[in-house]
C-alpha cells in the first residue's frame, strides 16, 4: 500500500487538484544569443548572464529556475542574472535544452 492509498482510506472525500504546469514552459525564446561569462569579483568566481530582450519576469523566473536546479546563491540585479561560481556549462546546457541559443563570452 503506497502513500496514495492510505491517503485515499484517510480522507475517502477528497479528490486531488491538478498541479499547476511550471511557468517556465511560456519563457519568451529570443532569437539573439543570451551571452553568458564568468568573471572574478573580489577573489570569488561568478557566472553573468545577460542579454535577454523578454519580459523581466520571465528572466527572474529563469534565474530562480536556474538557481534552484544547481544549488547555489545568485542574484538578479540590472537585467543580468548573477550566479554564485564558475557554471558556464551546466548553465548552457539548461539554457539549450529550454530552446536558447547561448553564446560562451571570456575564458
Amino acid at each position: 500500500m503506497d502513500l496514495q492509498d492510505q491517503l485515499k482510506k484517510l480522507f475517502p472525500e477528497h479528490t486531488p487538484e491538478e498541479t499547476p504546469e511550471v511557468a517556465s514552459s511560456n519563457i519568451w525564446l529570443q532569437d539573439d544569443p543570451i551571452i553568458c561569462k564568468y568573471e572574478k569579483r573580489k577573489g570569488k568566481p561568478i557566472t553573468i548572464i545577460e542579454g535577454y530582450t523578454g519580459a523581466t519576469e520571465d528572466f527572474k523566473i529563469l534565474a530562480k529556475e536556474l538557481k534552484t536546479k544547481l544549488s547555489v546563491g545568485g542574484s538578479f540585479k540590472g537585467d543580468k542574472i548573477i550566479i554564485q561560481g564558475d557554471y558556464r556549462v551546466k548553465i548552457m546546457e539548461i539554457l539549450k535544452e529550454k530552446g536558447f541559443t547561448v553564446k560562451r563570452v571570456g575564458g
